[in-house]
């Protein structure tokens, strides 16, 4: 596994992700849960891309 990957700038934001996913979604169904999740991981990977200069 790469160094780059285990890096705490990338770590803390996803485990921060999941933490607000899971008390956001206390009260949606698996599909809002599902969309909701999805679409928020298109929005990291493109603000990734963009920060990263599409390396």
């Amino acid at each position: 596994m790469p160094a780059d990957l285990l890096r705490l700038d990338l770590i803390v934001p996803i485990m921060m992700y999941c933490a607000l996913l899971w008390w956001v979604g206390r009260g949606l169904s698996w599909t809002a849960r599902l969309a909701t999740a999805v679409v928020t991981l298109v929005l990291i990977i493109a603000v990734l891309l963009v920060e990263r200069g599409w390396r």
